[in-house]
């Protein structure tokens, strides 16, 4: 088992700056990619971004110049740096750990309860 916590969401302006933390504890966190998801009301959970056990990324399209994800081993955490908000990036954003980094979310085993960002206009 994996535990997945998440944290750093809240409410900011446009073009503003948050940092998501996913904290991991369970299992060896480095066996796993590391992904975070989102979703609007209304909406399907979408794929933002996802992160292999090598440090390899990968973006969707609309926040890879503003988003970046990385991971510390040493404190078994990844981060979501997100700069440039917009008021579409208002989500619930989740964090997953699964066996390969892709952009599926069923592909995921373990989620973690997610952390709101709201982003005014």
């Amino acid at each position: 088992q994996v535990q997945l916590v998440e944290s750093g969401g809240g409410l900011v302006q446009a073009g503003g700056s948050l940092r998501l933390s996913c904290a991991a504890s369970g299992r060896t966190f480095n066996n796993y990619a590391m992904a975070w998801f989102r979703q609007a009301p209304g909406k399907e959970r979408e794929f933002v971004a996802a992160i292999s056990w090598t440090g390899s990324n990968t973006y969707l399209n609309s926040v890879k110049d503003r988003f970046t994800i990385s991971r510390d081993s040493a404190k078994n955490t990844v981060y979501l740096q997100m700069d440039s908000l917009k008021p579409e990036d208002t989500a619930v954003y989740y964090c997953a750990a699964g066996q390969l980094p892709t952009r599926t979310s069923n592909e995921y085993t373990y989620w973690g309860q997610g952390t709101q960002v709201t982003v005014s206009s």
